[in-house]
């Protein structure tokens, strides 16, 4: 369509049709007309860019929630699981990764070590700029 676009300004432009030039070489109006063209298309893309951002951040954030959501089940199934073996007199061999397993996750201390991370990252940036 461009190739078009451009053959139908040009060919008329050049003198050899007969044709009143309307937009002479170096063809000033269509180099506008595209320039804006090419202004209108990065804006587009900018917006669609911002808008799938938001959408990864809102799908991460997401991803967070369940992840939380699925650690605390987990706890408390363990937790219930050591209550049954408990319960029934059960031999318990457990390691210190057990116990670690069915400590309770914190949302806040989740976040907070986020930050830290995030915080951590941007500080190594900064130094190597």
């Amino acid at each position: 369509m461009h190739i078009a676009w451009f053959g139908l300004w040009i060919l008329p432009n050049t003198g050899r049709l007969g044709l009143r030039l309307f937009d002479p070489f170096p063809y000033g109006i269509l180099t506008m007309v595209v320039s804006l063209a090419a202004i209108f298309l990065a804006t587009l893309v900018l917006i669609s860019q911002n808008r799938l951002s938001e959408e990864a951040e809102h799908r991460a954030d997401l991803a967070l929630h369940i992840g939380l959501l699925t650690e605390h089940e987990l706890t408390r199934v363990l937790q219930m699981l050591d209550v049954i073996q408990d319960k029934m007199a059960i031999e318990n061999h457990a390691n210190s990764d057990l116990a670690d397993l069915e400590m309770e996750t914190k949302p806040e201390d989740v976040l907070a070590e986020i930050n830290r991370l995030q915080q951590r990252a941007f500080s190594g940036k900064k130094l190597t700029a």
